[in-house]
């Protein structure tokens, strides 16, 4: 069976500094729900509030998998590991002296993981050929888009039900960008996840995703239920086309 989320009525911050303000967002059984905004808005926090790694204030974050549903605020982000969800981090979050291959595995902890190690491995030297080709390096000397590359791939080894992707494109370059997008929807659509991805390269993110949302300064402040409808938004031209 598949995954769901429902975020409703998020306030978080660090300390007195409050980020996210009455935030409310779903992502479906099998979507790709793009998350947009520019730097400081409140994106990698609630990423962090989904993974038990910032504590809301307020409201609920249920997640329901394979029809049971999870409330997830006051869980352990093991504990939510271990639910099916996987976590893509921003700046990738590697073990840099560890191989491809030992990342690979660290990603694989998750208990119902284990007996599915070998044909996710596979699937992973399948998908990214450059992991295979260089399943002996260390981590750390790779380059931004072999590390995107081996997050990914990391992520995927835990067996998720709902993949948390945050910022993807940080750090590569454009014909990189194209691809790890291509990449995730060729993910998604085989082991049929919901994504939540937070992004700022507009045009990529809407290439793959079903709907999205814009936040600025902490709030939702617009809900596009299609690309076409985020494309055609007042508040995407001003901040992502500079119209």
């Amino acid at each position: 069976m598949a995954a769901n989320l429902t975020i409703t009525g998020l306030d978080a911050g660090y300390g007195a500094v409050r980020i996210l303000h009455n935030v409310s967002l779903s992502v479906g059984e099998g979507e790709t729900i793009t998350l947009l905004g520019t730097n400081g808005n409140g994106k990698s926090t609630l990423m962090k509030c989904v993974m038990g790694m910032v504590r809301p204030t307020a409201g609920s974050i249920v997640a329901t998998i394979d029809g049971q549903a999870h409330e997830l605020c006051g869980m352990a982000t093991e504990a939510i590991v271990d639910l099916g969800i996987g976590f893509v981090p921003e700046g990738r979050r590697l073990f840099p002296r560890l191989t491809v291959a030992e990342n690979l595995l660290m990603g694989a902890f998750r208990k119902s993981a284990r007996p599915l190690i070998k044909q996710n491995l596979e699937f992973c030297f399948e998908a990214f050929p450059r992991l295979a080709e260089r399943r002996h390096q260390l981590a750390g000397s790779m380059s931004g888009g072999e590390q995107q590359m081996l997050a990914l791939g990391r992520a995927l080894m835990s067996a998720p039900k709902l993949l948390l992707i945050d910022e993807p494109s940080v750090g590569l370059a454009p014909l990189l960008v194209a691809r790890t997008i291509d990449k995730i929807k060729e993910l998604k659509d085989r082991f049929q996840l919901a994504v939540l991805m937070t992004e700022q390269n507009f045009t990529q993110a809407i290439r793959i995703a079903d709907r999205g949302y814009v936040i600025v300064h902490g709030n939702i402040a617009f809900e596009g239920n299609s690309a076409e409808e985020l494309n055609n938004n007042e508040l995407i031209r001003q901040f992502y086309l500079g119209e």
